[in-house]
This record gives structure tokens, sequence and C-alpha cells, in this order.
């Protein structure tokens, strides 16, 4: 069964808009986990430009589902990860200039410090993911480097134009879902999802979590965020059927 990880990264963003208190993206966890999410996904991003620590260790407190932290390799956000300990850490890139995360993490750029900070992460008992591009050459630095997961970047495909660009993207992502089962990897995916594109990439090999944010947080503000959940997770329960 395929696992629906909703991120709530833009529940903070409208927070922040104002500077002010509401919404709360803890309140927001408690919802998204109410309305049937399997995990609830956070970026704690070095400018603290939405998600802050505060965010964190409350939701660390107070969900009862699979806590996933995006995060990048940096030594501040390593410790801050290692002392609050959610389940799953997913290493990604980050620029501050961007606006959302902007393509995979180049694993085999950044082998040797990657690994030290994976084994540091299983020695605490947290699971490492990796946010990649579907290249072969990032899903054997990724088992090299240990993790036990890659989330695979389906960015490219979600922004395809045109069925033959959509079925090109699609197909490389296939590939190395296949490629990274062959080499004992688990199976997550994530970005740029939505309800209309999501169904095709619920044929990928051996997928065990898709990470889901902006359209769902986006759909909440016209249908309220219990329905919007229920919505996606409809969608991909009746696709696997």
């Amino acid at each position: 069964m395929i696992k629906l990880g909703v991120n709530i990264d833009h529940v903070a963003t409208i927070r922040e808009a104002r500077k002010g208190k509401e919404p709360d993206p803890v309140w927001a966890g408690a919802l998204v986990e109410l309305a049937g999410a399997d995990i609830i996904t956070i970026h704690l991003r070095e400018d603290r430009r939405h998600i802050h620590d505060r965010d964190l260790r409350l939701l660390k407190e107070t969900i009862q589902t699979k806590l996933n932290l995006e995060m990048a390799d940096t030594p501040e956000i390593v410790g801050i990860a290692l002392e609050v300990c959610p389940e799953q850490v997913t290493l990604v890139p980050e620029k501050r200039e961007e606006v959302t995360t902007e393509g995979g993490l180049d694993v085999r750029g950044h082998l040797s410090a990657l690994k030290e900070t994976v084994k540091r992460f299983q020695d605490a008992g947290i699971l490492v993911s990796f946010f990649i591009d579907p290249v072969e050459d990032q899903l054997k630095a990724s088992l090299e480097a240990g993790a036990q997961f890659v989330e695979l970047h389906t960015g490219s495909y979600a922004n395809a134009v045109g069925e033959e660009a959509v079925g090109r993207e699609l197909k490389k992502l296939m590939a190395a879902a296949e490629q990274g089962r062959d080499l004992g990897l688990r199976i997550n995916a994530g970005h740029g999802l939505n309800y209309l594109n999501v169904k095709p990439i619920l044929s990928l090999p051996n997928l065990e979590e898709l990470h889901i944010g902006h359209s769902i947080i986006s759909r909440a503000v016209f249908v309220g965020l219990d329905r919007a959940v229920r919505e996606m997770s409809t969608l991909i329960f009746s696709a696997k059927k």
C-alpha cells in the first residue's frame, strides 16, 4: 500500500506572510493526521522562511504518524535533527534564492560528506532518504552513501507539457524506480504532484511513499484541509485497487 506524506510547509508560508501566529502548522499536522495521512513532511530550511524550530519540536511531540524532515546537509540542521529525532530525514539540496527545491541532490558530488551524515543518523535510529533526480549514477551513489530510501524528483514530469513529453519523463521515472529496486533501495517520489497528474506515478515499481504538499494545501483553501487530504488519499487508494 502506497503511503501518503503531506507536506505542510505552505501552511507556515501563509503564517509568515504576516509574521503572526496563524495558521499554525502544528494544528495542520493534527488535522492532516486525522484525515488519514500516513506521514507528515516538513522542510526546516536554513533561512527558516516557513517552518520554525518550534514547529518541528511540537510536531515531533504531538503527531502519532511518521514525521519526515526535509533538510540540507548542514551542521546546524543536522544537529537539530539529531536532537529531535524524526522517524525519517530526507536530504535535499537547498539554495537561499530558490522559491522551492530545484532539482535533486548531487549525491555523487558530495559522497564523502553524505556518508558521514548518513552514519550519524542511522546510529541514532533515523531512516535516511535522498531526494534525487531519476538518474542511474545518483541511485548508485545513494546506495554507496548508505541511504535506505531515495525520493525520485518528479518535477520534470509534473512540468512537462504535451503527451509525448509527459510520457518521456514518466519513462525516466519508471526506469529509475526499477534500477533503485534492483539495487535494494526503497522508492519514494514527490515534487509538483497534484490531483490530475498523480495517477501515472502510482505505477512506479515498489513505490512506498508519495510526498505531496502544495496542491493539497492549495485545494484546502477551497474545500478545507480534511477534505483535501481525503480526496488525495482516495485517488491513491482507488488507482491501486
